[in-house]
């Protein structure tokens, strides 16, 4: 962040909140079927912090990433919809999906004009997915096109930079947000059941849950996927059968800060099969002794 950006942000009170007023870029249920996983980077130095001093961000960055689970959840289809109302000022499509060619960084894009020295620049939309041009109007909520994997990204999102007279804005400390989305400090994305531990690729690709296991396999393995791990939080994993009986239960402690990652454990078999029925599994992400989030999911063995 630039000194001029510091400032800026200062000076972007109630009236400047008043000439624009974002809503959510996604289609979406923030919290469930979206999250927000970096947001812009305050620190003026060579670190990365978001604006509550929190480290979801990273040197440089300029925007906001709204994301969804994985690629599964990309595919199919989630609709990118303009923040506010403008006029398109730019479009790029035509970038394959999961290609970054040099000086693309942004990907299949929009540029949106709001007026007042107020710009939104959207990225990573899916090759072909785009439904605006360049001089169209737009008002909020109206489709501009869909999620995807293009230019420099490692997860299916969609990165919105906010800009006054060329400066990057953050719409969170400006007040600009029409209904301010919640800030949430990390979280999980999605977890699922498997007869082994998963690969990380299955797991962001949304191919690791199995829908249904036999009562023979080998191990019965929770796993889960979440962003914004700090070094210290706590992962408690935990299986229950059809009866309400304990399976399986562990903590793993978090040796590292990371944007994302994955957990998995579990149980192998140790009988001649497993009682059939509903396995349900829970996950909770502890921190400091608070719960920070939880999520569930079911398996049925047959």
């Amino acid at each position: 962040m630039t000194i001029r950006l510091a400032l800026l942000l200062l000076a972007a009170g109630p009236a400047a909140a008043q000439d624009l007023q974002l809503r959510l870029p996604l289609d979406c249920t923030l919290g469930e079927t979206c999250f927000i996983q970096q947001y812009v980077d305050v620190d003026p130095g060579p670190g990365a912090r978001d604006h509550r001093g929190g480290p979801l961000s990273y040197d440089g960055h300029q925007g906001t990433d709204f994301r969804v689970a994985d690629r599964e959840a990309m595919e199919a289809g989630v609709p990118v919809l303009a923040p506010a109302a403008g006029r398109i000022r730019g479009v790029r499509d035509g970038v394959p999906d999961g290609t970054s060619p040099t000086r693309q960084d942004c990907g299949n894009g929009v540029a949106i004009d709001h007026g007042k020295g107020w710009e939104t620049q959207l990225c990573h939309f899916a090759n072909g997915s785009l439904r605006v041009a360049t001089g169209d109007t737009v008002r909020a909520g109206d489709p501009l096109g869909e999620i995807g994997l293009t230019g420099r990204t490692e997860f299916p999102h969609v990165h919105m930079t906010v800009r006054r007279d060329g400066t990057v804005v953050d719409p969170f400390p400006a007040g600009l947000w029409a209904d301010p989305p919640a800030y949430e400090p990390g979280g999980f994305l999605a977890a699922g059941f498997a007869d082994a531990v998963p690969d990380y690729e299955a797991i962001k690709a949304g191919t690791a849950d199995a829908r249904t296991l036999p009562v023979t396999a080998p191990a019965l393995v929770i796993w889960v996927s979440l962003f914004g791990g700090r070094a210290g939080d706590i992962i408690d994993l935990r299986i229950t059968g059809p009866a309400g009986q304990e399976v399986f239960a562990s903590e793993v402690a978090l040796d590292r800060t990371q944007a994302q990652l994955f957990r998995a454990a579990g149980r192998r078999l140790s009988a001649a099969r497993w009682r059939g029925g509903d396995y349900t599994g829970t996950a909770r992400l502890m921190r400091d002794g608070v719960e920070i989030d939880r999520i569930e999911t079911v398996v049925p063995l047959k």
